[in-house]
């Protein structure tokens, strides 16, 4: 796509607002204009009073254009012309496409942050929602979605919380890999044999991790084992994963381990997370429809997935969530409200509600199986927030992320009591996060200033598990240099 752009606003920010009605478009800086070509142009200008900008979508024979004028006054300069420039294009766009996208003009992966900053300077949560509205285009439904999470995790964040930390663990191994996927995770038998000096290596890395905690004076709040597939280990591999961090922390708050696929479920296993603390955990079916399981490359049907909840539920694991996703390629609207009605009997303390989104390396990128529109995803999505709602679910945690399917959002509901604190404290960017396992990634977080605002830094293990064995084989493998890079963050 050709972007022209006139007048003082950043092109990433216009470049974000093309990609909610075109997702997956590049922008070349060398692309060629042919007749066929997409392009979007921006023209601004400014008076004394406000700001004007205009937007023209074209394509071959195609052309659309809207105008739109923001007075100053409300906001600060910069926030009027992103108004402005949103605006023109959000008309220009749902003019080209036919689609209304339901987030607006809000771009970003946390909509709730918006929510918060206007709640905390003195809207009520209501003000914040209609404000949202009004500002972003964002609908009443979304916007009301916005502040409730808002409201949700302003319960949890705590100042004791932000003087705090979590740790990350992460297990790169799959038994299969899923068609929709892109995280890395390795499923080869020859990579699986990677996992034995794997565990050695990461029980050298998270001793290193507790320490920098320590040597900072902070207290542990979380601990989240992620993956790939946690559970792909063995019980005694488990054991020895999960000794390592006992031996190194107790009494957190939470302690997870993301099981995920129901087919690496068994009792001994759970039985041996039971032991060592875990006191949440994940089985995620995605959907209970059989045939689109096997399409998107999952290894369970719907019955394994009862079983293996059946096992979580008598494990003694307090806290049970379900992944689902929404918009999924083969499934339908009727198919995604039978999932989420026999999850919801379920009763698990946890639901999680994911929007199909097309990574850039999946196979269904590959195949172009993608709907910017996806009205099945958009009733789907609908239709769970109601069910959950009179199912005493409550939304707690919310992000959203590129090329996602009707330009929808990914949601935690839990039952209250019951919220899933790392995924607030990760996404909200509440606290440290310190992390451990191949491409995992420290992000440090300093403490608000007077304004709000923190700071943060991110460190990068190695993305690949033989090129995470290699580093951690050296002799000071970067633990030395996060360490001091730490200290010196937090003396600021």
């Amino acid at each position: 796509m050709i972007l022209k752009i006139n007048g003082n606003v950043k092109p990433y920010y216009i470049q974000t607002l093309s990609m909610i009605f075109f997702p997956g478009v590049k922008f070349p800086e060398d692309e060629e204009e042919t007749p066929d070509t997409l392009k979007a142009t921006l023209d601004m200008t400014e008076s004394e009073d406000e700001v004007t900008a205009e937007v023209t979508i074209s394509q071959g024979e195609k052309s659309c254009t809207a105008h739109e004028s923001v007075k100053k006054g409300a906001h600060d300069d910069e926030k009027t012309r992103k108004i402005a420039a949103g605006s023109a294009f959000m008309k220009a766009g749902v003019m080209f496409t036919g689609f209304t996208p339901p987030w607006g003009i809000l771009t970003g992966v946390r909509p709730a942050k918006v929510a918060s900053e206007l709640i905390e300077n003195g809207r009520t949560p209501e003000e914040a929602a209609e404000e949202i509205e009004r500002d972003y285009f964002v609908s009443p439904v979304k916007a009301k979605l916005a502040a409730d999470v808002s409201v949700a995790e302003k319960k949890l964040i705590t100042d004791s919380v932000r003087k705090e930390c979590s740790v990350y663990i992460g297990i790169p191994f799959c038994p299969t890999r899923c068609a929709y996927c892109s995280f890395v995770s390795y499923t080869s038998p020859g990579l699986l044999k990677l996992i034995p000096d794997y565990l050695t290596a990461l029980e050298r890395d998270i001793d290193g991790v507790f320490d920098i905690i320590r040597s900072l004076g902070m207290k542990v709040r979380s601990v989240y084992i992620g993956g790939g597939t946690p559970t792909i280990l063995d019980a005694s591999q488990l054991d020895f994963l999960l000794s390592c961090v006992n031996k190194n922390t107790s009494g957190t708050e939470e302690f997870t381990l993301e099981a995920g696929r129901p087919d690496t479920i068994t009792a001994d296993k759970l039985k041996v997370a039971y032991e060592h603390g875990v006191d949440r955990m994940s089985v995620n079916t995605q959907t209970m429809n059989d045939e689109v399981l096997k399409k998107i490359g999952r290894a369970h049907d719907s019955k394994m997935f009862l079983h293996a909840y059946e096992i979580a539920k008598k494990s003694g694991i307090k806290n049970i969530n379900v992944d689902l996703i929404a918009g999924l390629p083969y499934d339908t609207t009727e198919s995604f409200k039978n999932s989420i009605d026999r999850v919801i009997e379920l009763d698990p303390e946890n639901i999680t509600v994911h929007t199909f989104s097309v990574k850039k390396s999946s196979e269904f990128k590959a195949e172009g199986m993608f709907d910017p529109a996806s009205v099945t995803a958009a009733e789907s999505v609908n239709y769970s927030q109601t069910a959950l709602a009179k199912g005493g679910y409550l939304p707690y945690y919310m992000y959203r992320q590129k090329n996602t399917v009707g330009n929808l959002e990914n949601v935690g509901y839990s039952k209250p009591g019951h919220e899933g604190l790392y995924n607030v404290y990760m996404m909200e960017e509440v606290h440290s996060i310190f992390a451990s396992g191949a491409s995992s990634v420290t992000k440090l977080v300093s403490l608000p200033d007077e304004n709000g605002n923190v700071r943060i830094e991110r460190f990068f293990r190695p993305k690949y598990p033989y090129e995470y064995l290699k580093d951690c084989a050296e002799e000071d493998y970067k633990l030395g240099e996060l360490k001091k890079a730490a200290q010196e963050f937090f003396e600021r």
